[in-house]
């Protein structure tokens, strides 16, 4: 078990089970030591467990950051297969590219992904840390209210 799923465990949180994309695309693509996640939407076996809209409200702000969480503990699974199974991989946490299914006008977006960064944060410590952005978006796929994609290095 690798230090970051230690970590994961630690914290109470647990990886999803395998499930097939929405979509016709490949869960990530390396080049080198870089790996492109795709795009994970708050799902969970098979079902999505936050519907969008996110409002702009304290208590929906926190939704927002519970289903940045499990999309970011989609990507950690993906990522886990993209390293062989091995998450010590991990050298850094390049960018995060966070998704909000939101009204015009919602200024909330960074505060939302924060749920996402912090899991990243979290089990990778310094290498945790990335460049990011955060935008509202009318729509996304299964009206899920959050999607976060990812761009890590691994160690060779």
């Amino acid at each position: 078990m690798s230090t970051a799923e230690r970590k994961l465990a630690e914290m109470g949180l647990s990886l999803p089970p395998d499930w097939t994309p929405r979509g016709q695309f490949l869960p990530f693509r390396r080049d080198g030591q870089v790996v492109y996640l795709s795009g994970q939407i708050c799902e969970w076996d098979g079902a999505v467990t936050h519907a969008g809209p996110v409002l702009d409200t304290a208590d929906d702000v926190a939704r927002g950051q519970a289903a940045a969480r499990i999309c970011a503990l989609n990507l950690v699974y993906r990522l886990r297969q993209a390293c062989d199974g091995d998450l010590d991989r991990v050298d850094c946490v390049l960018r995060l590219g966070g998704f909000v299914c939101a009204g015009t006008g919602f200024a909330s977006s960074p505060q939302v992904i924060n749920g996402a960064t912090e899991v990243f944060i979290a089990l990778f410590g310094e290498a945790g840390w990335h460049a990011r952005t955060a935008v509202a978006v009318s729509g996304l796929p299964g009206g899920a209210a959050v999607e976060v994609d990812a761009i890590v290095r691994l160690t060779p």
